[in-house]
């Protein structure tokens, strides 16, 4: 490809809104431009590393055994309305009124859709197990699109659902996707690890994500060396060490004017935050219960969720709080409070500590938990923050930063019970089908790479999602050798399966490299008058300050060879 017949609008200056790397050199290097908050136009670029990311996963899932097929981007709400997760979603639904006056959903996943096709088309176990995927583009209405295509409201995915006839086919339909999706990450040249995570509104009660660690991610992952690695919103906390102290005064009320906060309530007791006891008050299944953290934790309510039982809580309303409590919302307390307490290790472990009174304007100091309310066992129910320590081995974890890439869920039934998706089994029998779901992000397979590939001069690209292989660097192109020289190097590299993007504009070599730079494809070949009277050219990896000479009649072997030395991982055995 030349670079006067493509499009490569490079840039000089970073884009005021770009916050992260990957988003300001996906801009600078051409690769995208944003038409509105949370959508982007793919050049020619970006859209052939888009493309390369694409046809990886495509043959890791074929390889998997997956089946192909294309479901529509429009969803009947009818079908979301036999699983309940319109509510479950909420705002983040696209949806929209046809001239039928019919709602209808932009899908951001697929699971009411597929089970929809199963239970018309699969009835008998001869048929199963079958794992369907595609890959098609998902619109969720994000509250703030950020981060260029890591945080948009519309994107490329992957998405599969696996029918199992049962538990132990479904372990080894998760165990294939597993796999597939560890190839695809060192195909697509990404540092990964993979976390035990929440399921959130996908539902089931296994899942993992496939994380790629870099500052500039969302998400907060725990990791031990001992090989414990979790998301902060799914990681347990082990128990901590009951202290062994006495309080330093008596229980007693004290007034505390207008401090609703733990940052008031902390500076107005003299107390630090961890010796607050912060009191929630939850409605479960519409009945009041509280939950007990230190003031510098935070509640995690779906560890809530697991430890009452609940199909389903929510913070209970002002209303609700005062007439449990006696006391406006911001003194809550557990001391003589008469609904089903659930106390978190760490309040468990606390010698003494403040909380609300339940009553306006005061709290409690010195208060012991187990002699000043029941403490007849505890749970972990926090968020994980730095200093907590490992369940299974008790060292601290270290708590970093990630992007996630991939998540693969066991469902159980959710799906197919509540849309009666069932099949026979061998004896005639009628069952509900096991189902799990496998998504992976295509836009995030190339901006993951960029945020963890790159110097201060641009990208630097892995060969399996380069956009080329070769970027030929014509310095003179009014130099008739140059040009002849890179035109027969060009034509050999294609001839020999090599991707090629051969600079042909009339600009100065500074121009020439700083674009190459920018744009960061894995080898450069300099073509110049006076490398060729040697007989030679020049030969730069992108990842490395060397520059090596070699001989034109050696070129295209020379070349050949680095570019399948870095695809070496691709290789399968047969």
């Amino acid at each position: 490809m030349r670079w006067s017949r493509t499009f490569i609008p490079t840039m000089k200056e970073t884009p005021a809104d770009a916050d992260i790397t990957s988003h300001r050199l996906m801009l600078r290097a051409g690769l995208i431009r944003k038409v509105t908050a949370g959508a982007y136009t793919y050049l020619p670029l970006g859209l052939r590393a888009l493309a390369k990311a694409e046809n990886i996963v495509r043959e890791e899932m074929d390889r998997a055994g997956a089946v192909e097929i294309l479901m529509p981007a429009l969803q009947p709400e009818d079908l979301w309305a036999e699983t309940g997760r319109i509510e479950t979603f909420g705002p983040d639904l696209v949806r929209y009124i046809d001239r039928h006056e019919r709602t209808l959903i932009f899908g951001p996943t697929h699971e009411e859709v597929v089970t929809d096709l199963v239970r018309h088309h699969i009835s008998s176990y001869k048929q199963l197990p079958v794992t369907f995927y595609q890959i098609q583009t998902k619109f969720r209405d994000e509250v703030r699109p950020r981060f260029g295509v890591l945080r948009s409201k519309e994107f490329l995915m992957k998405d599969a659902y696996s029918f199992n006839p049962g538990e132990e086919s479904l372990e080894k339909s998760y165990r294939d996707m597993h796999e597939a999706y560890r190839r695809i990450c060192e195909r697509a040249g990404l540092p990964y690890v993979v976390v035990a995570a929440e399921s959130g509104a996908i539902g089931g009660d296994v899942s993992e994500e496939f994380m790629v660690p870099c500052e500039a991610g969302e998400d907060s992952i725990a990791t031990c060396d001992c090989g414990y690695s979790a998301n902060v919103e799914r990681a347990e906390a082990a128990a901590e060490t009951p202290e062994k102290a006495s309080p330093p005064g008596r229980l007693e009320v004290v007034e505390t004017p207008g401090c609703t906060t733990i940052q008031a309530v902390s500076g107005f007791l003299k107390v630090e935050p961890r010796r607050l006891i912060k009191t929630l008050i939850y409605s479960a299944d519409g009945a009041p219960v509280a939950a007990l953290v230190r003031g510098d934790h935070e509640l995690n309510e779906t560890k809530l969720l697991r430890v009452t039982g609940a199909g389903e809580i929510q913070l209970a309303d002002a209303a609700t709080i005062e007439r449990v409590t006696g006391a406006p919302v911001g003194f809550a307390g557990p001391v003589g409070l008469d609904i089903p307490i659930y106390v978190d290790h760490a309040v468990a472990a606390l010698a003494w500590g403040a909380t609300g009174a339940n009553k306006a304007d005061a709290h409690m100091v010195n208060v012991v938990p187990g002699r000043d309310f029941a403490l007849t066992e505890s749970a972990d129910l926090h968020t994980v923050t730095e200093g907590d320590r490992c369940p299974k081995c008790k060292e601290t974890f270290r708590i970093g930063r990630g992007i996630e890439m991939g998540h693969i869920f066991k469902l159980g039934r959710k799906y197919s019970e509540t849309m009666g998706a069932t099949f026979l089994d061998e004896n005639g029998k009628s069952k509900v089908l096991t189902m799990g779901c496998y998504g992976i992000g295509i836009n995030r397979i190339v901006a993951a790479m960029i945020e963890t590939s790159f110097d201060e001069k641009g990208i630097i690209w892995k060969m399996g999602i380069a956009p080329f292989h070769v970027e030929i660097v014509a310095l003179d192109m009014r130099n008739a050798d140059v040009r002849a020289a890179s035109e027969i190097l060009e034509r050999s590299l294609e001839a020999a399966g090599i991707e090629v993007l051969y600079d042909d504009r009339d600009a100065t070599a500074g121009v020439k490299f700083n674009d190459a730079d920018l744009i960061g494809l894995p080898l450069r070949v300099t073509i110049g008058a006076r490398s060729l009277k040697k007989g030679t050219v020049e030969l730069k990896r992108r990842d490395s300050e060397e520059v090596l000479s070699t001989a034109i009649e050696s070129a295209v072997e020379t070349i050949a060879g680095e570019v399948a030395r870095d695809l070496e991982w691709q290789r399968r055995e047969e």
